[in-house]
């Protein structure tokens, strides 16, 4: 708390005078905050929004005068000249009406001024004290952003804007009105306004009025010459309607001379009576601010400021070491600006309602209406879409549609607001995080998030664990599925009909692109807090679909108590054996020198083996290899079918070179040099990022980088694998569920043969086989069950009989009757797959066992192949979808598992049906049991499956080893 200046006694001159535009405040107030109300059922919400209005106020300005400035009664002396002046205006919500009188009760608990007079407006006092206040040799600072005031601006008298946190003098009147402030009132008179009632004349507009003002002069001259106007409709509208333009002048013009009945000497600023404050903070139950004005003025300061003795003049306070010029000098109450409806599509979107805060005041008042509201919206905006690259920037949150603030944390200088050089001010990161960490941990108060998982990691930096949360991303995902993309973007066109600011828009793209924390406070205050607007809507427009659409619980029992488990396997990171990867980068390169040495060789010709059209030419023109065709650009095709296909026909070793040549380029280039780049300096960790809305099916896709393809089916490729290693004292445990797609087969499609196969623990492939082709499974070659094993998953892709023959390479006729024989073995299969097709016809999507949907648009497409391709994806989906449900499931569930037993192991990877951990050595045994049984049990209690589930462990000092 500042040192109080010396006291200043009632008669002297005034210095610096603060005229509060109170009226406003109360509404913004109101509409800020939830409805709160006293124990006595009294609403509060507008009085504690003023209240620490008030007291930030006081705090932070050197004014030594000081008054905050009501309305009166609705009608005043301009109706008298114009009867219907702001008969628009609603009346007061009834819950606001009881707040007036507390509101005046809070001004005066600070013993400050609390002014107001019949007939006249609170701009009419507020321009007379202004006059009194220069004529005494005062400077003036009117705190409102309302526009009516602008026309007092002047070198003596400035205006605070707290919508936009800053100062007001002419240039920003200039730049609203495109005239001096001493123009305002003539341009208002011509433009009028429809809010207050204001006639103004018909067809002119700001823009316009300002052009002919500055034109003419002044509105009587402009009257007086309107005839000489070219534009016969502007003519016309000047001289039919100049006594409107008249009469509208003398509705916007604020008096000067009202008579005041209370001197502007009693404004001057007195000393706090903390037994008076507390006691009117008591009544009202305003806890938090109660805590702040204990924690601000000890005990000795609160001795200091007991009542004046009777017949003592009152003592007066100023703290001269904060200065009005701070944007800060308004609290987050007096900046709301949300509209009073709250439906999450009428509401317009207005940035002018967003609030920037930048001081701890404003930030503890958000903190407490949140904590009140019992959820709230929360955007992180950083450096970075990589959570353990990136640095926080801001924060944004909102809590009704259309109320809603940006925090600025990390901004470096440069912006719209600021001089060339300077910082923007911005609470100190470590306080910021402090405040809002109760909040962000508090069980009580939802957090909801558009894909919120990014934030969870990003406030897992800061040592934040952010609980419970909600995401409009999976909402909206569990809602439609592959229906349409989920971004907020899509979403908020999709559902709301709005487009928000993109991310280009504040940014730049390309080289001229900058990080956030370039970005002016002005935009990233629009982006941020639209943000986190829309998503509010979304929220609140979305969250009910899921239980009138019978949904909610695959949102409740699966993706949102993933979210935090998602979060913190993406925080921990693999580690990464780097130097086993540029081993692997070195033999690569070597052996692609030399494969390249080879097929020069056998071609007897030199070229580049990386460019398809001159490899083309090799095979087809030099080397006359069969089956050559040319694309629409000229060039053959050579893609890996043509040269499987040439490797197998046409006996030339250049094929199959070729290919193994691929193999070790594409190994090399994706995966031994990038994963070296994605390791995190500061961990020597690589953090994929899991997308959880992405795929048709509910499955998890891994990107920057992608770490669910690395290779397996080869040798080279399983040796990339070697590099994902344990830390020191740990080890690698990898648990897979065997074959999870065929047993729900068994199950979906009711075959009671595999079903009891898959109970007995028998060979799948070669009891199919068996069965199939009429071949006891003692001895059985094992080319047969290789050919039974891939009609098994075949089957379950829709696979066709082509595709099946090109799989096994065998003629087309053979490959149907294969299918056709596991069909009449089957029968339940083909009436699972007709079955499917029909509802997915009927439907548009098709379900898993545990309720998504899974859409499948292009189902009834008019085009035979991709109907076919839809029809396919439809067969196999609700059977990788469950087996994705139920991973998931398994997922959510282990953190709190192996917390309970007190094991030590972290998740680290997903992989389809893999999970990889790393576990301390001497928790191996209990942990790979522990996953072993969480996994197997998974889909209990809500779905009982008659096929067992099995799940594998492997166990190692790298992946490799462990798979």
């Amino acid at each position: 708390m500042p040192q109080a200046a010396p006291a200043i006694a009632p008669g002297e001159k005034p210095q610096h005078v603060y005229l509060v535009d109170g009226s406003g405040y109360i509404f913004r107030a109101f509409h800020a905050l939830p409805p709160l109300t006293r124990p006595d059922g009294t609403p509060v919400g507008a009085v504690l929004g003023f209240t620490n209005m008030l007291m930030k106020l006081l705090d932070e300005t050197d004014a030594d005068h000081i008054a905050v400035i009501f309305d009166a009664a609705r009608r005043n002396f301009r109706n008298e000249i114009y009867a219907d002046y702001k008969g628009h205006r609603p009346e007061p919500p009834p819950e606001l009406i009881p707040q007036f009188g507390l509101i005046h009760e809070a001004t005066r608990a600070f013993n400050v001024p609390a002014i107001q007079m019949e007939g006249f407006e609170a701009d009419d006092l507020i321009a007379t004290y202004a006059e009194q206040a220069v004529a005494a040799g005062a400077d003036v600072t009117i705190v409102s952003s309302d526009k009516d005031l602008m026309q007092l601006v002047n070198d003596k008298v400035r205006m605070f804007d707290p919508m936009k946190n800053r100062p007001i003098g002419a240039a920003e009147v200039m730049e609203k009105f495109g005239v001096t402030p001493d123009k305002v009132v003539d341009v208002q008179a011509l433009a009028g306004d429809s809010i207050d009632n204001v006639p103004g004349v018909p067809g002119i507009g700001v823009k316009t009025a300002a052009e002919l003002i500055n034109t003419y002069g002044d509105l009587d001259t402009l009257l007086a010459k309107a005839g000489e106007i070219k534009q016969p409709k502007r003519r016309d509208n000047l001289i039919q309607n100049a006594d409107k333009a008249r009469i509208s002048r003398d509705l916007v013009c604020l008096k000067r001379d009202v008579p005041v009945d209370v001197p502007l000497a009693d404004f001057v600023r007195r000393k706090l009576d903390l037994t008076v404050l507390l006691d009117f903070l008591k009544t009202n139950e305003f806890r938090t601010t109660i805590n702040r004005v204990q924690s601000r003025h000890g005990k000795s300061l609160a001795a200091q400021n007991l009542e004046a003795a009777p017949g003592k003049a009152p003592d007066v306070v100023t703290s001269p070491n904060l200065v009005t010029t701070n944007p800060a000098a308004v609290t987050a109450a007096t900046t709301f600006a949300a509209p009073a409806a709250v439906d999450a599509v009428s509401v317009p979107f207005d940035p002018a309602n967003y609030q920037l805060v930048q001081d701890i005041e404003s930030l503890q008042l958000w903190v407490e209406a949140a904590m009140q509201a019992g959820q709230v919206v929360v955007d992180t905006e950083t450096t970075s879409l990589q959570t353990q690259r990136a640095d926080l920037v801001g924060i944004s949150m909102a809590l009704e549609p259309g109320r809603a603030c940006y925090i600025p944390l990390g901004h470096g200088s440069g912006g719209d607001l600021l001089d060339a050089g300077e910082k923007p001010q911005q609470i100190p990161m470590d306080v910021a995080l402090k405040t809002l960490k109760p909040l962000l941990e508090d069980p009580a108060v939802l957090k909801i998030g558009q894909n919120i998982k990014y934030d969870l990691c990003i406030f897992s930096t800061q040592g934040i664990k952010v609980a419970p949360v909600d995401d409009t991303m999976l909402i909206s995902y569990v809602l439609e599925g592959g229906a349409h993309g989920h971004g907020m973007d899509e979403l908020s066109e999709l559902h709301l009909g709005h487009k928000p600011i993109a991310y280009s828009e504040v940014t730049g793209t390309g080289k001229a692109q900058i990080t956030f924390d370039k970005v002016p406070l002005d935009k990233a205050l629009a982006y941020a807090a639209e943000d986190a607007d829309v998503t509010l809507r979304l929220h609140r427009l979305l969250k009910p679909r899921l239980l009138q659409e019978h949904l909610l619980t695959v949102y409740e029992s699966i993706e949102r108590p993933l979210i935090p488990a998602i979060a913190q396997m993406e925080c921990v990171g693999v580690k990464i054996d780097a130097p086993e990867l540029q081993r692997l980068s070195a033999d690569f390169a070597g052996r692609m020198a030399e494969l390249e040495r080879e097929i020069r060789e056998l071609a007897g010709i030199d070229f580049n083996i990386g460019s398809p059209k001159q490899l083309g030419e090799v095979l087809f023109d030099h080397l006359k290899l069969p089956g050559g065709k040319k694309g629409k650009t000229g060039a053959y095709a050579t893609g890996a079918d043509v040269l499987e296909e040439l490797a197998t026909t046409s006996g030339h070793p250049v094929p199959k070179k070729v290919l193994d040549w691929r193999q070790l380029s594409k190994l090399k280039s994706t995966y031994t040099d990038a994963l070296q780049n994605e390791i995190n300096p500061k961990t020597g960790r690589v953090h994929t990022s899991f997308a959880l809305a992405a795929t048709t099916t509910g499955r998890l896709s891994s990107s920057e980088p992608n770490l669910q393809n690395i290779p397996i089916r080869t040798e080279e490729g399983r040796k990339i694998r070697r590099a994902f290693i344990a830390e020191k004292g740990m080890k690698l445990l990898s648990v897979d569920y065997s074959q999870i797609e065929l047993r729900l087969a068994a199950e979906m499609a009711d075959i009671p043969a595999l079903q009891e196969a898959f109970r007995k623990g028998e060979d799948i492939h070669a009891l199919t086989a068996s069965q199939v082709f009429g071949i006891p499974i003692e001895g059985m070659d094992p080319m047969v069950r290789r050919r039974a094993k891939a009609i098994n998953f075949g089957i379950i892709y829709g696979i066709s009989a082509f595709g099946l023959s090109q799989q096994l390479g065998i003629p087309q006729g053979e490959a149907k009757a294969y299918i056709e024989a596991y069909f009449k073995r089957y029968p339940g299969i083909r009436e699972y797959m007709e079955r499917t097709k029909d509802f997915a016809r009927k439907h548009g999507y098709v379900t898993t066992l545990f309720g998504r949907r899974c859409y499948m648009p292009g189902i009834a497409d008019k085009n035979p192949a991709r109907r076919a391709f839809m029809e396919r994806a439809a067969i196999n989906a609700p059977l990788q979808g469950t087996a994705a449900d139920i991973i998931k499931r398994a997922m959510a569930r282990l953190p709190d598992a192996l917390d309970r037993a007190g094991l030590k192991a972290r998740m680290l990877l997903q992989v389809h049906d893999e999970l990889l951990f790393e576990v301390p050595e001497a928790e191996v045994e209990a942990t790979a049991a522990l996953v072993k049984q969480v996994m197997e049990d998974a889909p209990k209690p809500a779905r009982e499956i008659s096929v067992p589930l099995i799940a594998e462990t492997g166990v190692g000092n790298n992946w490799a080893e462990a798979h």
